[in-house]
């Protein structure tokens, strides 16, 4: 059985940007017709931060040491991937969703497989540690398709 059939959901997202699409082609080729286009913008540091770092006594006499940085960035790409897996889950809970394949950089991958609800974590036939928001989405059905079921 061809992995990527017809009615099979591909969503391919990094921290910036979500396609929620559904293949409306043939396994082999696809054709992928997009229902939902999120987008987030990322400002620059220099906006999100008011401070440098903090500073923390260590033992000894007169002893300080830098703190790690919070990585704003990281933390918006994260809500981001985590408001794309409500959308997911959403579309499941009303039937829409009955096969779906992830396409996501590995750190967005694992925040959206950790917010998938247990009826649509049944339904992900494929989680691809991809980055492909960046192609056109009439190259992505393919490259998808060749990645989850090789010729």
């Amino acid at each position: 059985m061809a992995l990527l059939a017809k009615g099979t959901w591909v969503v391919v997202a990094d921290g910036e940007k979500a396609l929620i699409c559904e293949n409306t082609g043939t396994p082999r080729a696809p054709r992928l017709k997009l229902h939902a286009k999120m987008e987030q913008e990322l400002l620059p540091d220099r906006e999100i931060a008011a401070d440098r770092p903090g500073r923390m006594p260590d033992p000894g006499p007169g002893q300080r040491s830098a703190m790690e940085e919070t990585d704003y960035h990281r933390q918006a790409k994260e809500r981001f991937a985590a408001s794309v897996v409500e959308r997911l889950n959403s579309l499941a809970a009303r039937g829409k969703v009955e096969r779906v394949v992830i396409a996501a950089p590995p750190q967005v991958l694992a925040v959206m497989r950790g917010g998938l609800d247990d009826a649509l974590a049944g339904r992900v036939i494929a989680a691809l540690p991809k980055t492909l928001t960046q192609h056109p989405l009439s190259r992505v059905g393919g490259m998808v398709a060749e990645l989850i079921d090789p010729v």
